[in-house]
């Protein structure tokens, strides 16, 4: 999960990213999450509870293969 605005009254800005701890769905609200900020240790720094507007998801990984010819055809 990748914030997609600061959140200065957590000390945390766009970009920064975050492990997802819980999705959290109410119907006629939108979709909110709990999501876990440690710092590059691994130390939790805070786990805040927003709007699905506030994160943006990150793409998923495309692996590329590329195919060598050994044989020099």
């Amino acid at each position: 999960m990748i914030l997609s605005q600061d959140i200065p009254e957590e000390r945390l800005s766009a970009g920064d990213v975050g492990t997802l701890v819980e999705k959290h769905q109410i119907e006629g609200l939108e979709t909110g999450y709990s999501v876990e900020f440690s710092d590059r240790l691994g130390k939790t720094i805070t786990v805040v509870t927003m709007p699905e507007s506030f994160l943006r998801f990150p793409a998923p990984l495309r692996t590329r293969v590329k195919l060598i010819n050994y044989a020099g055809v």
